[in-house]
C-alpha cells in the first residue's frame, strides 16, 4: 500500500524539543540522586524498552500489511517516543554538572541541595528541597533553584526573614531551619 495512505509521516519526529530553560550563563545544576536517576532512566531505555520494541516491530513487520498493522504503527511510534527521549537525557546529562548538597551538611545557609523549612506570613509551614531542574517535584516538596522560592531563599541563614516578590504582593517568609544530606562514609 501507498504511504499517502498510512497515517504515519516522517515528519512526525520532533528532534527539536525545547529543553527547559537554564539561566543563561550557567550550568544544569544536578544532585548525585538526580543525575544517578537520569542515568538509570537512560541505560533502561537504551538496555531493555528499546530492544524489546523493535522486536515487536520486527516480529509485526514479517506479518505483511503494515498499513493496518496495529503492532507495526504503535511500535514504531513508541520507537520515536523512546528515541526522543534518550536524546533529552542524553542532552541533559552532558549538560549536567552534579554538586553534592553533603558538603554543607551543619551549614545553616542555604545553598543548592538545601531541604528549607520556612513559615509565610499566614503563619503555614512549608518544607522544601531545593534541586535542579530536572529534578522537581513540587507535590513532594522538591523545587528548582530557578524558582522565585529557591532563589529568594538563596545565601539566606537560618532565622532569618525573606522578602519574596509574588503577582499579589510581597510576602515575608521566616526561614525556620535549613538542613542538608549527612555525608555518606566508606
Amino acid at each position: 500500500m501507498n504511504k499517502a495512505f498510512v497515517k504515519e509521516s516522517e515528519d512526525d519526529e520532533d528532534d527539536d524539543l525545547p529543553l527547559p530553560e537554564i539561566p543563561p550563563g550557567t550550568r544544569n545544576y544536578m544532585t548525585p540522586a538526580g543525575f544517578q536517576n537520569m542515568r538509570a532512566e537512560l541505560l533502561h531505555l537504551i538496555d531493555v524498552d528499546r530492544p524489546e520494541v523493535v522486536h515487536i516491530v520486527h516480529w509485526a513487520a514479517s506479518n505483511g500489511d503494515r498499513s493496518e498493522n496495529g503492532d507495526y504503527i504503535y511500535g514504531k511510534r513508541r520507537l520515536r517516543e523512546i528515541d526522543r527521549r534518550i536524546r533529552f537525557l542524553t542532552k541533559r546529562l552532558d549538560l549536567a554538572e552534579v554538586v553534592d548538597p553533603t558538603v554543607h551538611h551543619g551549614n545553616d545557609q542555604v545553598f543548592f541541595g538545601a531541604t528549607v523549612r520556612y513559615e509565610n506570613s499566614a503563619g503555614e509551614q512549608h518544607t522544601i528541597t531545593i534541586v535542579g531542574i530536572d529534578e522537581l517535584d513540587p507535590l513532594h516538596g522538591r523545587i528548582s533553584w530557578i524558582s522565585p522560592v529557591a532563589r529568594a531563599m538563596t545565601k539566606s541563614r537560618e532565622g532569618d526573614t525573606i522578602t519574596l516578590k509574588t503577582p499579589s504582593g510581597a510576602e515575608e517568609l521566616q526561614i525556620l531551619e535549613v538542613t542538608y544530606p549527612a555525608p555518606v562514609s566508606i
